[in-house]
């Protein structure tokens, strides 16, 4: 059934058809479509534009055939054009003439953009639940590993010793920032469109507002033209989903690195790894890699809508129909990312020894070298250069700053003396660090109970 054709008197092409039609994907939505009726046709029936019986025969067809459609009793084919012409042609086929008034005061512009924004709401919903689960995660990781020494690294090259728990208290504000920016988003969007008709609005006497109460929208939008041809939401929801991807990509490149042979920081579970078809020994981070992957896919999407709606005059356009398939790819693609994360960190093992030799390797421990030169007076420009020379000795001595001799320090600077051992030890490197934010015992403890209150107050 189409919901238009009055003024044509030729068939529509196959092809045509086809290229045109949205059912295949946008049928997902069928949910949001019957909830956005029943509203339309309560606030019709308040507004004395329907008869109270009209109405609950409506709302009762409505229901039967979203009880249907989740009974498998009733399926998507291809003689509807999209899921509201699917909807309303059941409806009048199972109520008659009374379903034929569905449609009063709305358009489907104002119905496409009322169903994606309740789609894409309660996706928001699923997504800040999925992130919880992960930050909470990140949380278990950070507080059985507040002193798992392990290197610190810049350029790839190790810089400082830090500890696991620090590590990770990173990507929990990453992900913290990522549920907060869903929020904004959701915050923003909770506009309702419905009543907005086509582009100007309706001549029957609609009240938009308590349509909007009735779906718990904040309030409802004040300019039908931009209410059909808004989809800044959606870019939004795209660009948080982008950064959500990319903080797992990240996450996942370092966890690539750390099982390999050289690393042996990490050892992946086997329900979170493959084999080699021809190498046995092989136990490759797949799952790792094609969260890695996949991040540029979901950057696709939201390169492919901002490309899309670039060009497009007011206020609706065809065009428009682009935004669900690639918005509903990049909802399955991250919903399924974050998931395999939580999972993968849940039962991943983090070889602690392993991380705390590397720690003492690389000269991690330079910069409290110098540290120690400065609070003897020396200056750290001269600190600076005096430790640089240490270093070019031990790289071609084959030795660690911790196994130099006191002779050997003295021959480079008289001001070192038997203290600077413990100076330069890797928990005085870590735990003298209690600057805000910093690895120290003292400072992870409190950026831990920070973060256990953050995380209470998401629930």
């Amino acid at each position: 059934m189409k919901l238009w054709g009055g003024r044509f008197t030729k068939k529509t092409n196959k092809l045509v058809e086809n290229f045109n039609e949205s059912l295949s994907f946008d049928h997902r939505f069928y949910k949001q479509d019957i909830r956005g009726s029943i509203a339309h046709v309560t606030m019709l029936a308040k507004q004395n534009i329907l008869s109270s019986d009209e109405r609950d025969r409506i709302i009762e067809g409505l229901k039967s055939i979203e009880e249907d459609i989740e009974k498998g009793n009733l399926r998507f084919d291809d003689s509807s054009e999209d899921i509201h012409s699917f909807v309303e042609a059941h409806l009048i086929e199972r109520i008659g003439d009374a379903g034929k008034k569905l449609h009063t005061g709305r358009s489907r512009n104002d119905q496409v953009a009322l169903d994606m924004k309740l789609y894409i709401r309660d996706g928001i919903d699923t997504f800040k639940e999925l992130l919880y689960e992960l930050l909470s995660e990140v949380l278990h990781i950070m507080e059985d590993n507040r002193s798992t020494y392990m290197p610190g690294f810049t350029h790839l090259q190790k810089a400082q010793p830090t500890t696991l728990a620090h590590h990770f208290g990173a990507y929990f504000e990453m992900f913290l920032r990522d549920y907060d920016r869903l929020v904004s988003t959701r915050k923003r969007m909770n506009l309702s469109p419905l009543g907005s008709g086509a582009f100007a609005g309706t001549t029957y006497e609609l009240d938009r507002d308590y349509v909007a109460d009735l779906l718990d929208f904040d309030t409802a939008t004040r300019n039908s033209m931009d209410s059909v041809s808004d989809r800044d939401y959606l870019l939004e929801l795209l660009s948080d989903l982008s950064i959500i991807s990319m903080h797992l990509s990240r996450l996942s490149e370092e966890i690539i690195i750390w099982n390999t042979d050289e690393y042996r920081f990490v050892e992946m579970d086997d329900t979170y790894s493959t084999g080699s078809s021809i190498m046995p020994q092989k136990k490759n981070p797949d799952i790792a890699e094609l969260i890695r992957g996949k991040t540029g896919r979901v950057y696709g999407s939201l390169i492919s809508l901002l490309t899309a709606m670039k060009g497009l005059p007011l206020a609706y356009n065809k065009d428009m129909q682009e935004d669900k398939e690639m918005s509903f790819d990049a909802i399955d693609t991250v919903k399924s990312l974050i998931k395999l994360m939580s999972g993968m960190l849940s039962s991943m093992k983090f070889n602690h020894s392993r991380m705390e030799a590397s720690a003492k390797g690389g000269f991690t421990n330079a910069t409290d070298a110098a540290d120690y030169l400065v609070k003897k007076n020396v200056a750290f420009r001269d600190a600076h250069e005096i430790v640089g020379r240490l270093v070019l000795y031990g790289i071609e001595h084959n030795k660690a700053l911790d196994d130099f001799t006191l002779e050997e320090f003295k021959n480079i600077s008289e001001v070192f003396d038997k203290d600077i051992y413990e100076a330069i030890s890797l928990k005085t490197c870590v735990e003298k660090r209690n600057t805000k934010g910093a690895p120290g015992l003292e400072a992870i403890n409190k950026e831990i109970e920070d973060s256990k209150r953050i995380l209470e107050s998401l629930k």
